[in-house]
Parts: C-alpha cells; structure tokens; sequence
C-alpha cells in the first residue's frame, strides 16, 4: 500500500503543478493522451493462500489488449503525470488437475482496471525514462468444469502496480512505449451468478507484464 500511496502523491503534484508552470513546460511530453495497448500477460500464484494443490507450477499466459488515457506535465527535464487503463486477456488456467489449478478452479482473466501515476527523466530531446505505480482491480472468470465456457460467476481481486518503461515521442504527436509492470493482488472477493457477494478474503497473485503502446498526444 505504500507504493500505492506514493503513486497517488505523484498524481496529485502533477496536477496542482500544471497552473503554475504552464509557462515552463516541455511541450513533446505534456498534455492529455490517448494510447492503444498489447503484450504478454502472465498470472502465478504468489503463496500457498493462492495454491490449494500445493504447486507453485500453476500459473496462466496470454495475449494482453486494451487502452488508456493519461495527461503528463513536463517541466525541464522531468515529467509526472497521472493515467488510467483498462485491458482484457487471452490468459486462461491450464486443463492439469481443473478443480485445483491456481487456486481459483479453471480461471480465464477478464477485464483489468489500473489508475496510478507516473514520473520520468526526458533523456534525449524525444525520449522519456519513467517508472509508474498505482491501483488495479482485475477479474477473473470462472471457467465450466473442464472447458473453455466462461460462467456467470467471477472473482474480483484488488492489489496494487508497480513498472517502468521507455517512451519515444514521433513526428505528429505520436508516440511509442515499451513497458514492463508487476502486479500483486492481495484481496479477493466472489461474484455468484445469482447477484450474491462474498465476503472479501485474502489472496496474494503475482502478474507480469511485458507491453508495447501505441498513443497520440493532445
């Protein structure tokens, strides 16, 4: 939770700065943006509270989608900024032993929401280091028995991001990123299909991943 809080401080500096150094600012990386987002998504138990079967082996790997929306400040060489995101995934549990995999029964990984903050060097005159952190929910469907058939019942997990990158602003008013993120999720809850809500419980998965973006900047 500290990581979250510090992410939560640089969002709020990003934004009570902007008045007060419009005059000053690097125009390449400021302003609002709008991106499109794929990559690799990798899901592992992060203890035994997420491992009922005892294996650390279980784990899910898949291809990420989605998109996000963000504003930055630059000022002299450094920039914060504050962004959101929501992405979906291909990652699903593995067939082995479907009762038990990954702790919650046979999963596919659904939506995934992040908001945090973000806060870089611009190392070259295009080009921006930056390290990120702040707030994901994400779900996780519950597969039918043994088959690819999503049901109605869900679970919700709620944890904390951290990552880096590099981003390359283009001609335009483009830009590129390559990024890498961790997550760790350390409550739970389970969405029924008749409406119903369970109590929120402990868990602790661990998320990778490894992503390439494609924006615009206002």
């Amino acid at each position: 939770m500290r990581k979250l809080s510090v992410a939560v401080l640089l969002a709020a500096s990003a934004l009570a700065a902007t008045p007060a150094l419009a005059q000053s600012t690097n125009p390449t990386f400021t302003g609002p943006r709008v991106e499109g987002t794929i990559g690799w998504d990798h899901l592992v138990a992060g203890s035994s509270e997420d491992n009922d079967n005892g294996r650390n082996d279980q784990k899910t790997d898949g291809f990420l989608y989605g998109g996000g929306v963000g504003y930055d400040v630059a000022v002299g060489g450094v920039v914060l900024g504050a962004e959101g995101e929501i992405t979906g995934s291909t990652a699903k549990s593995s067939r082995n032993d479907y009762t038990e995999d990954f702790g919650y029964g046979r999963v596919k990984a659904g939506r995934d929401l992040y908001v945090g903050a973000r806060a870089g060097v611009i190392v070259t005159p295009n080009t921006l280091l930056y390290v990120k952190g702040g707030y994901t929910n994400a779900k996780l469907n519950v597969l039918a028995g043994n088959t690819d058939t999503t049901t109605d019942n869900s679970f919700k997990l709620d944890g904390w991001r951290v990552g880096a990158g590099v981003e390359r602003a283009f001609s335009g008013h483009t830009y590129g990123k390559l990024e890498y993120r961790y997550s760790n999720y350390e409550k739970g809850k389970i969405d029924y299909a008749d409406g119903a809500t369970s109590s929120r419980f402990d868990v602790d998965t661990d998320r990778h991943q490894i992503v390439a973006s494609y924006g615009i900047r206002f």
